[in-house]
Formats: structure tokens, C-alpha cells, sequence
């Protein structure tokens, strides 16, 4: 691992924010750190407030998009709301969907097969609306780059409404309205919503129409929170605001799937960590081994015993998908050994018989291992390969793909994660020129996994009122991390042990200067050695509570150690 200590912000900026808002230096630091350095930025954060949404009309078509629902509305008209087969895009159905059938009950859902129609809009998704007589589709979190298939609505008298988050490519689609703050031409002051936020973006203008505002529409943001959460989009800004307030409801009075998705897992307290650990796998285990539908169906069911039914069938399709994410990253490893491609710069692996609903998460797993850019490909039926692309903090996998796309049918995605489909007979090529290519244009440095530090403490600062701060810096994610500090010159009691199965956790207990704290390392068992002997030694880590028969204390959670 490499340390990186963040550069320490301007003294000045610190002590007068410092004694601005009464905290200490510590505190002060973090803040100017994410960006707020003054009384009024530093209320904002503390107190987030639905009154900082943005404008939804600021977003370019939304008035277009508005004028065509409320037309589809007063003709009733049959409208088709379609989303992708993941958290964001089922979740995003379940948002429209349920607030458009406030309106009318003329309202269907579709979600494509991720095995029969791919990724996004489908032609038999329009044949699907054509067929039953649709007029209107809303696609959400997908058809930024649907142009053949957003026409061939158009030839059937359908119109499109796109609400997406991904970028676009040099044209767009000939829709009715186009929503997305990626668009080179929308001047949204805020770029990085989900597909689920754009689509609360939506309903926050239609709402407005009838003289409503985000107060009147809470009762959505647990699907909010869900997808921001799910996506890994920046909890910054906006998504901040959308992921306090949806927590909250996820905590009081989330919708029935949701609750009877943590009435499963008994767990009390959700943060937006066990969202993305706990919530999102499980309504993503229906895209990823049945179907979509199912995940939607749970999301918007009103009945709280129906919603348990499903949630159980659910749960069922998610250790389906746990046992095969394991079988496939166990093959998928031994397969890069047997290749001895040990020392590439890529991770591209292939098997046919792998399943697609979990190619992505095996994607993520072998980084785990092998720390570089990773495609996991799988058959797809008609001579065509599909593969999920995950990246390492600080590469662009989308732009070299995009290098390499020659040897591409079609691909989309983000900087860190990505899909794409190629010809099998443009596997070999594809994968040499991608290798090539990364070869080409990566920093060696981002092939080793970095620990990005905030700044360094002494254990005399860790007191239960810090940690009552740090706290109020949640919901944590990208833009906005959990605090990480480092500490030096720490010695173990003596009592230091590995913990857990095959030992390998490391349970510490350290002092420096008379203060003595506890501290768990996951996966750190192999660092037993570092804290030997009353050895001295240096450890970065994060601050949490510990619960154990009843008592909380404070311990460090270690992230790496070294002497």
C-alpha cells in the first residue's frame, strides 16, 4: 500500500474556520479539506437542508420533458417507464413509476432481460410498447447512446423521454427530451447524479406544476439514497443532500421492500455504507440471476407482507449469486496463473460458460488481487463475448476502451466502471491492444493501491466529543470519505494477537504517550510481526465504535501498518 498524506491546507484558512464554528484544529483541517472554509459552506455540510436542491428546470429539456408527460397525462396515454437491471435503474423505475401512477393508472413498467437484450434500450422493449399500444417511454438510467433504437420508436409513433447520467457520445438521440447533466450543452450547476437523482430531478418539476416542493416528495429519497449509494457516485453537493435526507427515511420509514429487506438482516441503524453492502446486492441479485422485474415488484409493493415474500425470494437470489461470484473469481484467478500473466498490466480473462449477472463484482474481486485495470468476459450468444471493465483509483478504463475501439461492438460506462460486447473472433486482438494501450498511457504508481491520508493525529485527540463530530461528517463516499489518520511512534500492549478465521485479523491494543486505545485490522493478520517485541510502529485508520455485551467504546478500524 501507499501512504499518501494529503498536503495540509492553508493555516490561516484553518484558524479562522476553527474559530468560526468552534472546533478544533483536527476538526477545522478535514473541512477545509472537502471544501469548506467558511461559517455559511461549513452550516450547509453540518446541516443539509432540501432548500440547497438545485433548480430542476435549470436542466436542460426538463421543460420539454414536463410538457410531454403532463400531455401523455391529461390524454391518458399509455406511458412506458423503462430502466436498466441494476440498483440505479430499477430503482429509478420504482421512483417514476410510483409517483406517476399518483396521476394515472394507465402507467407499466419494463425492465430488459440482462441476458436476452444487453445493457439499455432493446428492440424488443419497443416492440413490447408498440405491441401494447405505448406512446410515451421514459427510459432512466440508460439511452444516452440509444439512437438506432430511440428512431425506431420514433418509426412506430413512440415518442422517448431519456433521463441518464452516463456520458454521451458525439450524438444524441433524436428524443422528445433529453435529460442529463453530462450533456455538453445542459449548464446544471451539478454533474454527478445518478440515474435515480435524474430521475428525482423529474418528479421534483413535475411536482412543482402543482405548486409542490421536495418536502412533499421525501417519501422517495429512500430509493435516492439506495441508487447513490449502489452507484458510487460523489456524496457531495446535491447527492449529499438526496443521501442525508434518504437515509433518514430508510431509518424511519422506508417504503415496505426496503424495510422488509432490513427486517431480513436485523439490522437497526443503516449507514450508507450498509446501503451498499446490505440493500443494493440484494436488489441487484435479481438483475443479476433472474430478472429486474423482480426488484422493481419489491420496490413499489405496498403491502408489507407481499414485500416480505419477495424480499425472501430475493435474498434466495442472492446467495445464488455469492456462491457463483466465488466459483468464478477462484477460476478466473487460476486462469491468469496458468496464462502467466502475473506481471501484465491488465487483467482480461474468458470463459464461456461464466455468468453475466456477476462478471462485474468478479471484476472488482480479482483487483482485490492482481491491483489493474480488469475485464471479465463471458459468452453472449450470436458469437459475441460481453465483459464488465473495472479500473484502479486514478485510471480512465472508459477512455481506453474507447482507444481500443475498433475491436468493439458497442460500450459505455464511467471512468472506473464499464460494459462492453465484442465479435469472439476479436477477443485476442482486443485484448493485446488493450494491454498495449493501458502499457501506453497508465502511471506505473496507480498499480499500487493507495491509502489517501487526511492528516496526522496524536491518540490524545481521539476523545468520545471528536468522534461526536466525525460523525456529523456522514453519509461518507466518494468526495466526502470517511476521515483517515495516521499515526506514528504507537506500541502494542503486549496483547496484540491474529484474531478471526485462519487468523486473519489483527486485534491491537496501542499506546503513545500514557493514551491506550483498541483497534481491529481486517485482514491484517499477516502484520503480526510489526507489532511484536513492543516494536515501535506506524498505522493509518479510521474511527469507530465498538459494541461489545453492551459496553461502547471508540477503537481504531487499522487500515495498513507499517515500522
Amino acid at each position: 500500500m501507499r501512504w499518501t498524506l494529503k498536503p495540509k491546507p492553508d493555516y490561516k484558512i484553518v484558524e479562522n474556520l476553527q474559530k468560526a464554528i468552534q472546533v478544533d484544529a483536527t476538526v477545522a483541517t478535514l473541512l477545509v479539506q472537502r471544501g469548506i472554509e467558511t461559517y455559511e459552506t461549513a452550516k450547509k455540510f453540518f446541516r443539509p437542508s432540501l432548500d440547497d436542491l438545485h433548480d430542476p428546470f435549470s436542466m436542460k429539456d426538463m421543460h420539454k420533458a414536463v410538457e410531454r408527460i403532463e400531455m401523455a397525462l391529461l390524454q391518458n396515454e399509455n406511458i412506458l417507464v423503462y430502466g436498466d437491471y441494476d440498483v440505479d435503474g430499477t430503482a429509478s423505475v420504482a421512483l417514476l413509476s410510483s409517483y406517476l401512477r399518483t396521476k394515472s393508472d394507465r402507467i407499466a413498467t419494463y425492465i430488459p432481460d440482462r441476458y436476452e437484450e444487453g445493457y439499455g434500450i432493446s428492440y424488443k422493449g419497443i416492440d413490447f410498447a408498440s405491441d401494447n399500444e405505448f406512446s410515451l417511454i421514459i427510459a432512466l438510467d440508460c439511452g444516452i447512446k440509444a439512437i438506432e433504437k430511440v428512431d425506431y420508436a420514433s418509426k412506430k409513433g413512440i415518442d422517448f423521454i431519456i433521463c441518464d447520467h452516463h456520458r454521451p457520445g458525439n450524438q444524441l438521440p433524436k428524443a422528445i427530451a433529453i435529460l442529463d447533466p453530462k450533456r455538453e450543452d445542459c449548464s446544471y450547476p451539478y454533474k454527478e447524479l445518478c440515474g435515480c437523482g435524474v430521475g428525482f430531478k423529474l418528479i421534483q418539476a413535475l411536482a412543482s406544476k402543482e405548486g409542490k416542493t421536495a418536502e412533499d416528495l421525501v417519501e422517495y429519497l429512500d430509493l435516492v439514497a439506495t441508487a447513490i449509494g449502489a452507484d458510487i457516485v460523489p456524496i457531495t453537493n446535491e447527492n449529499r443532500v438526496l443521501a442525508y435526507f434518504g437515509l433518514q427515511v430508510i431509518n424511519s420509514n422506508p417504503r415496505p421492500g426496503i424495510k422488509a429487506i432490513i427486517a431480513e438482516v436485523k439490522k437497526e441503524e443503516l449507514t450508507i455504507t450498509d446501503v451498499v453492502f446490505i440493500i443494493a446486492p440484494r436488489i441487484n441479485a435479481a438483475g443479476r440471476m433472474k430478472h429486474g422485474n423482480h426488484a422493481v415488484t419489491l420496490l413499489t409493493e405496498t403491502d408489507f407482507n407481499l414485500a416480505t415474500r419477495y424480499a425472501i425470494d430475493i435474498n434466495t437470489y442472492n446467495l445464488e449469486r455469492k456462491e457463483a461470484d466465488q466459483k468464478i473469481t477462484k477460476e478466473a484467478l487460476a486462469q491468469i496463473i496458468d496464462n502467466k500473466e502475473e506481471e501484465c498490466l491488465t487483467t482480461v480473462v474468458y470463459q464461456d460458460s461464466w455468468h453475466k449477472g456477476v462478471i462485474g463484482i468478479v471484476a472488482s474481486r480479482l483487483i482485490e488481487t492482481y491491483y489493474r485495470p480488469t475485464l471479465v468476459f463471458t459468452k453472449s450468444g450470436d458469437g459475441e463475448l460481453a465483459a464488465s471493465a473495472r479500473s484502479v483509483k486514478g485510471f480512465d478504463v472508459y477512455n481506453a476502451l474507447e482507444a481500443c475501439s475498433d475491436y468493439i461492438e458497442q460500450f459505455g460506462g464511467h471512468k472506473y466502471a464499464a460494459g462492453l460486447t465484442l465479435k469472439e473472433e476479436n477477443y485476442v486482438a482486443f485484448k493485446q491492444a488493450f494491454e498495449d494501450e493501458v502499457s501506453k498511457t497508465i502511471d506505473r504508481s496507480l498499480l499500487t493501491p493507495e491509502i489517501k491520508v487526511d492528516t496526522k493525529i496524536e491518540l490524545s485527540t481521539i476523545t468520545p466529543r471528536f468522534y461526536r463530530v466525525l460523525r456529523q461528517f456522514a453519509p461518507f463516499g466518494p468526495g466526502n470519505m470517511t476521515p483517515v489518520f495516521m499515526t506514528e511512534h504507537l506500541k502494542d500492549t503486549g496483547y496484540g494477537k491474529c484474531v478471526g478465521e485462519d487468523d486473519k485479523h489483527l486485534r491491537i491494543t496501542v499506546t503513545q504517550n500514557n493514551q491506550k486505545i483498541t483497534g481491529i485490522g481486517f485482514n491484517l493478520g499477516d502484520k503480526l510481526h510489526f507489532i511484536k517485541d513492543y516494536k515501535q510502529f506506524n498505522a493509518v485508520y479510521s474511527i469507530d465504535e465498538n459494541h461489545w455485551q453492551g459496553v461502547v467504546s471508540l477503537q481504531l478500524k487499522i487500515r495498513d501498518i507499517k515500522d
